[in-house]
């Protein structure tokens, strides 16, 4: 059986007209009809009851036509993304996370994409929030996973991701350790610890300082593991967002929740991709972590 009869046959059951058909697959009328006979000829079965010029299905035609139509939609999807594939001379996906994040489902998300695309050479990069749009703005990257700090670009996919628990990990010599959960009040005569590299420690101490309002008094560390030692060690607190499921807070080290009045703050958390560079990789693994991050 010819794919092409397929097709025939459907588009003459589509357009209810031998003519209109013919005229679609830019054939004659009389070869399309000679091509319907050749299908029924190897099936060995009527698809259609001809009355002159009017037809319809026989039940074997209307089940042919059903199935018929659905094989054509999967052959017609099977070629595209061979085409779509064909065509990604270098497949590759290039992600950025911001470098004090350290929940599991970026860790998942990668893994299970890895097993499902394993064709996709995936490398990885961390860094401070201005670091991240610097190598998105400059295509080092192809997806950052980061936090919201300024209005949304209309050139990028602003991909939200959800809105992050704050908290903060303190030492267990602090007396604050004690309590049940922070306010930044609290906070204002304990250093804030934070991770960035030499080059944007200023920037970083002013976004904490002046848009979110911690204390005067900061620390840096280059690692998430370097600024935790600190913590233990009663250097000074923390700030950590629940962006997915949290490990356990390291020993000597208490995670508080940290609230504004009545509310725990939260941050949004969101992919981000330039909308001239998106393909098929970077859309599936954007939708993969959140769904990953749904499930907590």
């Amino acid at each position: 059986m010819l794919l092409k009869q397929m097709k025939y046959f459907i588009t003459i059951v589509d357009c209810h007209s031998f003519t209109e058909a013919a005229q679609l697959c830019y054939i004659s009328q009389s070869a399309i009809s000679q091509q319907m006979k050749a299908l029924e000829n190897e099936l060995g079965v009527e698809l259609f009851q001809r009355n002159n010029r009017q037809f319809t299905l026989t039940l074997a035609g209307e089940y042919f036509y059903r199935h018929g139509k659905e094989l054509i939609e999967e052959i017609e999807n099977l070629k595209k993304e061979t085409i779509r594939r064909g065509e990604d001379r270098e497949l590759s996906l290039k992600i950025g996370y911001l470098r004090c994040y350290g929940a599991q489902e970026l860790h998942h998300a990668i893994a299970q994409f890895s097993k499902t695309y394993p064709e996709v050479d995936i490398s990885i990069t961390n860094g401070t929030h201005e670091e991240l749009y610097e190598l998105l703005k400059s295509h080092d990257v192809d997806l950052v996973i980061s936090d919201q700090r300024r209005a949304f670009n209309n050139d990028y996919f602003n991909y939200e991701l959800l809105y992050s628990d704050c908290y903060i990990e303190i030492s267990n010599l602090n007396p604050l350790s004690q309590k049940e959960k922070l306010t930044k009040e609290d906070l204002k005569r304990i250093s804030c610890i934070l991770v960035s590299t030499k080059q944007q420690e200023s920037t970083e101490k002013d976004f904490y300082q002046n848009t979110l309002g911690f204390s005067n008094q900061f620390l840096f560390a280059q690692t998430l593991e370097e600024a935790r030692l600190m913590v233990v060690s009663n250097r000074g607190f923390l700030p950590i967002e629940a962006v997915g499921t949290l490990p356990p807070p390291a020993p000597g080290i208490c995670r508080i929740p940290l609230y504004h009045h009545e509310h725990q703050l939260q941050r949004n958390y969101c992919a981000f991709w330039e909308k001239a560079k998106t393909n098929y990789y970077i859309e599936e693994f954007a939708e993969l972590l959140r769904q990953l991050l749904k499930e907590i």
